[in-house]
């Protein structure tokens, strides 16, 4: 399959493992250039070390990303190595279980930071060299922002919040030719969903 992304430079955020890493994956083999963005640089070398099957390279950055400085710091790096950004694949977060009677402010505030806010700033720090490249936006969200789950109340409004963010950005950036589109993932086999698992363990049967 050709989709036209050989040496476009992709930012994949939480790149290093699950719909992130997966997201690598398929970059590389369309020969597109990924930025892996992840908490653990051993784990982001890792995957980039996979990828080199397919021929291609990829940077890794080690940011935590509830910190916005982290956020400006990626996009800055990716420009300083490559000067141009093609696209951004809004990814990383986790479903913490910050509910309505198990939480409080502070860890209902801090997993926004980790589900949402840095979606917004992610795309708002490289919005100029997407400008620049007529880019893409992709922004991975749950089916938690539209049926909710129980038990995960800011799991639930950080997706609502991603959805959101994808219609505003889609009409606001249609003036340059940006693209935005979310992708909303029900169940998932990850190593966060599932303990233990591989990823590529299951296999087709014959």
């Amino acid at each position: 399959m050709d989709l036209h992304l050989k040496d476009k430079v992709v930012i994949v955020t939480g790149g290093a493992k699950g719909i992130g890493r997966a997201v690598v994956h398929a970059l590389a083999k369309e020969q597109a250039i990924p930025v892996i963005v992840g908490r653990k640089q051993a784990d982001n070398e890792k995957v980039k070390e996979e990828i080199k099957q397919f021929g291609v390279d990829a940077l890794c950055i080690e940011a935590e990303l509830s910190k916005p400085e982290d956020c400006e710091r990626a996009v800055q790096k990716t420009l300083e190595v490559y000067g141009r950004i093609d696209g951004l694949v809004n990814n990383a977060g986790q479903n913490d279980g910050v509910g309505l009677a198990s939480g409080n402010y502070e860890r209902f505030v801090a997993s926004l930071h980790k589900n949402l806010i840095h979606y917004y700033l992610m795309a708002h720090h490289a919005l100029d060299a997407l400008k620049a490249s007529k880019g893409s936006i992709v922004n991975i969200s749950s089916k938690t922002g539209e049926t909710g789950q129980g038990n995960t109340s800011a799991y639930a409004a950080s997706n609502g919040g991603r959805n959101a963010l994808t219609r505003e950005w889609a009409v606001e950036l249609l003036p340059y030719s940006i693209r935005v589109n979310a992708i909303i993932v029900a169940e998932c086999a990850t190593p966060n969903t599932i303990p233990g698992f591989k990823p590529y363990q299951i296999r087709r049967r014959h």
